[in-house]
């Protein structure tokens, strides 16, 4: 791989962004995040990255808007002169049922999960062609395949996000770029670790064949996979990564 390749992850400081940081770095990427104005405390988790030995860059940006976006990109290219991978990882849930859903959660889902892709898709585009070469991978999710109760807002989000891929995939693909989706079902983190003890063990954990939740990382190996060269004659896809929970 060429070792000069820059990654660009939205929402790099969640706990799965975190994970696909890392990945990328480990695979000899030049590492670049987006975090929300609303994150707390993003000074103690670049240093705590430091510590670990880590070295991102980090850029304060709402996704959800364009102008934002384009000062972000702007800024990537001209520290680090190139964006060869995007990682969309940005989303939000307001679960409610349809009959109780306000307006603003369903536009404030749709608007942070698809307008977001929009505007880091859209800037990102230019420079990848500029080069010829080129990643983009969607984080979605296993409720977009499956529906779930009281995420009307979200799975329609999340499906609507693979819809984006398999067009921009035909798209590109002519100038080297792969666009494909990654689905995870349930994984470790800190919404999880909330969930209580018997509902995990008596509802979750059942529905999933391989009997566990999934890790970070599992995620991250495959995002790690989508932005190599061997995953060259792999775009449109969407690829699901539950633990047998949804089969496509």
């Amino acid at each position: 791989m060429d070792a000069s390749r820059v990654a660009l992850v939205t929402a790099g400081m969640s706990g799965l962004g975190t994970a696909i940081c890392r990945r990328l770095e480990r695979d000899g990427f030049r590492v670049a995040l987006s975090y929300s104005p609303r994150q707390r405390d993003p000074q103690a988790w670049l240093a705590m990255q430091r510590d670990e030995g880590h070295r991102f860059s980090a850029y304060r940006a709402d996704a959800r808007d364009y102008a934002d976006t384009e000062w972000m990109v702007q800024k990537v290219l001209a520290e680090h002169g190139r964006l060869d991978v995007l990682v969309n990882n940005i989303g939000v849930v307001c679960d409610r049922s349809l009959t109780k859903m306000s307006a603003d959660e369903w536009h404030t889902v749709l608007r942070t999960n698809l307008d977001s892709l929009f505007n880091m898709s859209k800037q990102a585009i230019d420079p990848m062609m500029e080069r010829r070469w080129g990643r983009i991978i969607n984080i979605s999710s296993i409720t977009a395949q499956s529906g779930a109760f009281g995420q009307c807002n979200y799975a329609a989000a999340m499906a609507g996000m693979h819809g984006f891929t398999k067009s921009l995939a035909l798209e590109v693909a002519r100038f080297g770029i792969t666009v494909n989706t990654v689905s995870p079902g349930y994984l470790r983190s800190k919404i999880t670790d909330q969930i209580p003890p018997d509902v995990m063990a008596n509802t979750i954990l059942p529905a999933i064949p391989l009997g566990r939740l999934g890790e970070p990382a599992e995620v991250a190996a495959l995002v790690g996979y989508l932005s190599s060269d061997l995953a060259g004659f792999v775009t449109g896809a969407n690829i699901a990564i539950n633990g047998g929970q949804h089969t496509c």
